[in-house]
């Protein structure tokens, strides 16, 4: 097993999963609370990547990194290169591709808390953030936990967008998926069936620390 691919896609993973805590919290409040009439579109919106092809997903995104578009050029501008082909591209992909495995459990955790909760908060004179803080998220539990646990997994698995948007070069883009692809094709089954075992491994032990943390009901320890 070639564990530079196996650590870059741990990285990949880690950094896809904490961006997607601070962009999918706040969309997620909103998805939840907002009585916006047209809410069900940016829904659909956020939920495409389940459904859309990897591949069609991944050709969009590559298409908006290239030079043709106004994000790549002015990449190219800043950074001398497209962003194309890159780590930073996968980055990118990874977060579209992950961003309702996230966001999904976040909404769905947040709207089934009591709203005569949030009532007496705002009631006792705290402020939205401070609600948020001191009560959605404690209550939340268990959704975020789900979210994070999906997202990360999710992106440790992805093949579709990351062979779109990254392509296969060693140490920068090629991830385990991308490794496994690859053993396959040159014939060496015993080596792809290693590198396999190790992420069906990693899924079941994500599953079980999400069904079993949630099944145990933890509350968050600053509540």
């Amino acid at each position: 097993m070639d564990w530079q691919s196996f650590w870059l896609t741990i990285q990949l993973a880690l950094l896809v999963t904490l961006i997607l805590m601070i962009l999918g919290l706040p969309l997620a409040y909103w998805v939840a609370y907002s009585r916006w009439r047209w809410k069900f579109l940016v829904e659909s919106l956020v939920a495409m990547p389940i459904v859309l092809p990897p591949t069609v997903l991944g050709f969009y995104v590559l298409l908006a990194l290239g030079l043709r578009s106004p994000l790549g050029r002015a990449w190219q501008a800043m950074t001398g290169h497209t962003l194309a082909f890159t780590f930073s591209g996968l980055v990118i992909g990874s977060i579209l591709y992950s961003l309702p495995f996230a966001v999904q459990p976040f909404a769905a955790s947040f709207s089934q808390i009591d709203s005569r909760l949030l009532a007496a908060s705002a009631t006792l004179g705290a402020s939205r953030l401070r609600t948020f803080f001191r009560v959605i998220l404690p209550l939340s539990a268990s959704g975020l936990l789900t979210g994070v646990a999906l997202s990360f997994a999710h992106t440790m698995g992805e093949f579709g967008v990351v062979l779109m948007v990254g392509g296969n070069i060693p140490h920068v883009t090629r991830t385990v998926s991308i490794e496994i692809y690859d053993q396959v094709q040159a014939l060496n089954y015993a080596a792809a069936n290693q590198t396999a075992l190790v992420l069906l491994a990693f899924s079941f032990l994500s599953l079980c620390l999400v069904y079993g943390v949630n099944r145990k009901q933890w509350a968050w320890p600053w509540r």
